[in-house]
């Protein structure tokens, strides 16, 4: 791939620096590095590629300078600001938060799953949230194969979805000390309560889950419904998906699909105990899945358990993924 220049919104913070990591691993074409981010970061040094690199403070002029490509992990905030700023320059965006998801005019993309989406982007490009990037990838295949009819989605997610101050409130709640990020202690306990919520009784992170599936799969017409609960683990989300099918199955079909798809790993051997857990998926890229398993209280339908670590391909890796994707359709 020929190299090009690539910025980072928020390169300091959790995402940023993954950005940084999976970029050396997987080799990403850097010609020239430009690290932003706010005030507070601004001269912090950044080690990558055994080259330190100085974080520049984040204002309307950083983009005077030559820069291809943009990776924003700085809220949704900066990205509504900056995002159209940075077009305006000639740069295309690949956007972390949720600021651009739900526009029609910008592709919300996981290049397992709709990579061809990439061909109609218009300089803004939306990384999806970290449970539906997760989710979408085995959907995909069981919704080309047995046609999804209704999704149920409950989410177990960790900390580190909230950044540092998720973590933090974790690691002080196990010393007893009071939360200052979420509104109940985390430690030993579940919140069921993910983001602010809404007139209608939802969260905006169970919409989030709802809507982005939907735009994903190219599918306005799927029942879906979701629960969104926090959880005192570190890393890795798991989500419980209950899914019903127009079409009729054998249980081994589902096997088969979900095994000889890009990015999925199966883990499911009960007699074994063996099923995918946070604690086995942490710094993987994979979309791991088990317990998969038949419900009986509908026609058509099944039970599966969905794991992936939730900063690498539920944010860092998907994006550099597009980046790689953008890439190779140039």
């Amino acid at each position: 791939m020929k190299k090009i220049n690539v910025g980072i919104v928020g390169a300091t913070g959790m995402v940023g620096r993954n950005f940084l990591k999976l970029m050396e691993e997987r080799n990403f074409p850097v010609k020239n590095l430009y690290l932003f981010a706010s005030s507070k970061s601004s001269g912090k040094k950044i080690l990558f590629r055994e080259k330190e690199y100085e974080v520049e403070e984040l204002t309307k002029n950083s983009f005077n300078k030559t820069i291809d490509l943009l990776l924003f992990s700085a809220g949704g905030e900066i990205s509504k600001k900056f995002a159209p700023i940075a077009k305006e320059h000639g740069i295309t965006v690949i956007d972390n938060s949720s600021a651009w998801r739900m526009d029609e005019d910008v592709p919300l993309i996981v290049p397992e799953v709709n990579p061809e989406d990439i061909k109609w982007h218009k300089g803004i490009i939306a990384n999806p949230n970290c449970s539906t990037i997760q989710s979408v990838v085995p959907l995909k295949p069981l919704h080309e194969n047995f046609k999804i009819k209704r999704i149920i989605f409950s989410t177990y997610q960790a900390v580190s979805g909230s950044g540092v101050a998720g973590m933090n409130d974790l690691e002080n709640g196990l010393e007893y000390l009071k939360p200052k990020n979420y509104p109940h202690p985390i430690a030993f306990n579940c919140l069921p309560h993910i983001d602010s919520f809404m007139n209608n009784g939802y969260t905006k992170e169970e919409i989030k889950m709802i809507e982005e599936t939907k735009k994903i799969l190219h599918d306005d017409k799927l029942k879906i419904t979701s629960t969104a609960v926090r959880v005192p683990v570190y890393f890795g989300h798991c989500v419980s998906a209950n899914i019903e099918f127009e079409n009729s199955f054998d249980i081994e079909e589902i096997y088969d699909v979900l095994n000889n798809y890009n990015g999925i790993v199966v883990l499911d051997d009960v007699e074994k105990d063996t099923y995918p857990m946070p604690i086995n998926v942490e710094g993987k890229d994979e979309v791991y899945v088990g317990r998969i398993r038949r419900d009986f209280s509908v026609e058509n339908g099944i039970n599966i358990w969905i794991v992936a670590d939730n900063t690498r391909k539920g944010a860092a890796t998907n994006t550099v993924q597009i980046a790689e994707l953008l890439l190779k359709n140039k």
